[in-house]
């Protein structure tokens, strides 16, 4: 039995990333990042990556065709029956079309579409908060997840903290903004095919987890 194929949505801060890694744990999906998998064609220099390549050293954005390339390559490089988590593709409607083509091919079929839903100004004050030691890496919240003692991280002891330079209001506004934009064209697409669910990426990080896992058992409400 094959396990799901499916798109996994969400802006910047919406937890995609962490849930998309608990899926590939519990479930033995992969996820297929078209960013990592061009880095990773380039690099390996296949016949996709070569022509990827090329464009980038001139400076040009590259392909649709040459994107769908880069996944078919990833696909056919996987047993039949692993299911796999599309990350950062489709971004475009033109995508979403060369995606059903790419798996009808390979005998795939998309069975769901999850987007995680946030509430923008909460989403500002997740990410604006946000630290970590600079010693350990331990994550840190201004609200959510202070130090046990001021000062000190609990992990390890150290005193230094640091902040991502783009966690700023302004950044996390204008990358939303982006999202939308991106997603606009290709909802209405798979909403048309009664594919698309919606869960609240503002909730616990392990009801999220039981909520999507729900999704992909047909047992959600």
């Amino acid at each position: 039995m094959r396990d799901m194929n499916i798109i996994l949505l969400g802006p910047p801060g919406a937890g995609k990333g962490t849930q998309a890694t608990r899926l590939v744990d519990s479930r033995a999906m992969v996820q297929l990042s078209t960013g990592d998998m061009l880095r990773a064609a380039v690099k390996a220099g296949t016949p996709i990556g070569l022509k990827a390549k090329a464009v980038m050293e001139a400076g040009e954005l590259v392909s649709d065709e040459i994107v769908s390339g880069i996944i078919g390559e990833a696909l056919d490089a996987l047993a039949p029956e692993t299911g796999v988590i599309f990350d950062g593709y489709p971004r475009t409607e033109a995508q979403a079309h060369s995606l059903d083509g790419i798996l009808a091919d390979r005998n795939r079929t998309l069975d769901h579409v999850i987007e995680l839903e946030v509430d923008e100004d909460a989403l500002v004050e997740r990410i604006t908060g946000r630290f970590t030691c600079a010693t350990c890496g331990e994550g840190y919240h201004d609200r959510f997840k202070t130090p046990k003692v001021e000062g000190a991280c609990d992990k390890c002891g150290g005193h230094e903290f640091k902040r991502r330079p783009d966690d700023n209001e302004e950044t996390v506004r204008t990358r939303m903004a982006e999202y939308r934009a991106k997603t606009a064209p290709i909802l209405p697409i798979y909403e048309a095919r009664g594919i698309v669910s919606r869960v609240d990426g503002m909730a616990d990080m392990d009801d999220v987890t039981v909520a999507i896992a729900a999704i992909l058992d047909g047992k959600a409400a």
